[in-house]
């Protein structure tokens, strides 16, 4: 299988995962640089240009920029740039980090796999379950090539699995495709989207998951949604609910939801809302009872329900019923949540834009500007599409949101 993601050299993946997980930008890194430098260093833009072409793998660091980037992050030349590979995730979390007698049992497993137990593969359930907050902060960009790299491992330690532990690490693993695949997506690369997508869908199926499989269909919907194809997205979601009755609440609200976004942007209005409505009721049913619910669900409460309502009104043409929906889920999103407050305020600037409120969509999208340059390619394109709208309304507003994505 082609999945389109380029090989990153492991050092340049350290390199990458010791910056974002200390939460700092290449920006913030060159002024580190600066500062632990004995001796004058480029200009910031030729800085952060050397950073970030050590941090895709396109040249490797020499001895005077090894040392340096091992002074600002704190670390041995070993941790940062050495030969020997851990068998373990990479991301530089404590949460993440196992204790040394599971770490002996990781390392133990990959030798001599049947010996995979119960721990380690909750280790790696726990790990992916990090991973998906962080990225919600610091969006798929950095987070990539890094789980990209882990699912080798994740794989390795699923073939020595043995007996009813093996159907569980299979579904560890589906997990782990499942989120390179919504990373892709996220990064626009859809081929590889669709690759992983498809692959995590056959290990579901293998591992006799049935809401995993059921939300790998939710997120092809999604994507077919992405790329203005509406057809496919309600037939991949009604295709989801196929597993009605093996799946949950909000696994089945969510392809009731797909269904109905679809059905809006084909502009059938009672037909989505039907759907949408059926959605709401099954929501606000797994609500009740959070923990029955898959551990990937855990963003998926009222409050984003709401916001994806509202998009569903955006594509209806209705800019008031998109504001409101709109305004209560992101008044519930959590502020870590970049690249999602940075996606719904730029599809609320565009609702506003619809009731004829340029101030008030200005003022949102000059809001949303940083975060969404930082972590949403996306939420970018929505607010170059908002800046336009206005301008071709003569208002001032459009000139000055495309000055904040440029000057981000």
């Amino acid at each position: 299988m082609t999945d389109h993601v380029p090989a990153v050299p492991v050092w340049a993946t350290r390199l990458l995962a010791a910056r974002t997980t200390r939460g700092w930008s290449q920006r913030e890194l060159a002024q580190q640089l600066v500062k632990a430098s004995a001796k004058p260093l480029p200009e910031p833009a030729n800085l952060i240009r050397r950073i970030r072409g050590h941090e895709t793998g396109e040249h490797r660091p020499d001895a005077f920029y090894t040392k340096l980037y091992c002074t600002a992050f704190g670390v041995t030349e070993d941790q940062l740039f050495g030969t020997v590979i851990k068998p373990v995730p990479a991301l530089a979390l404590p949460s993440l980090a196992p204790d040394p007698d599971l770490y002996e049992r990781i390392t133990r497993a990959i030798k001599n796999p049947p010996r995979v137990d119960l721990e380690t593969v909750q280790w790696l359930e726990h790990c992916l379950a990090e991973h998906r907050r962080v990225e919600d902060t610091i969006g798929s960009r950095p987070l990539l090539p890094l789980v990209h790299a882990q699912l080798s491992t994740v794989a390795d330690l699923a073939r020595g699995a043995r007996g009813p532990l093996a159907d569980r690490a299979v579904a560890v693993l589906a997990q782990y495709a499942q989120f390179v695949a919504w990373m892709c997506q996220d990064s626009r690369n859809h081929p590889a989207a669709l690759a992983w997508y498809d692959r995590s869908h056959a290990w579901a199926v293998e591992a006799g998951d049935a809401c995993l499989a059921s939300t790998t269909l939710n997120m092809r919907a999604h994507q077919a949604w992405s790329l203005g194809d509406p057809h496919r997205c309600v037939r991949l979601a009604e295709a989801s609910r196929w597993q009605d009755g093996r799946t949950t609440h909000g696994v089945r609200g969510m392809a009731a939801q797909m269904a109905g976004r679809g059905h809006a942007q084909m502009g059938e209005a009672n037909h989505a809302r039907t759907r949408l409505a059926e959605a709401e009721e099954l929501i606000r049913t797994a609500a009740e009872h959070p923990d029955d619910e898959p551990p990937w669900m855990y963003f998926y409460g009222e409050g984003w329900f709401l916001m994806q309502r509202g998009m569903a009104e955006l594509e209806l043409g209705d800019g008031r019923r998109a504001t409101d929906y709109i305004e209560r889920g992101l008044s519930t999103l959590p502020e870590p949540y970049r690249r999602d407050r940075a996606w719904f305020g730029a599809c609320l600037a565009r609702a506003h834009i619809m009731q004829g409120d340029a101030e008030a969509a200005t003022s949102i999208a000059l809001n949303v500007a940083p975060d969404a340059a930082a972590v949403n390619a996306y939420a970018v394109a929505e607010l170059r599409r908002a800046a336009h709208e206005l301008a071709e309304a003569g208002a001032p507003g459009g000139q000055a949101i495309r000055d904040s994505l440029l000057a981000t």
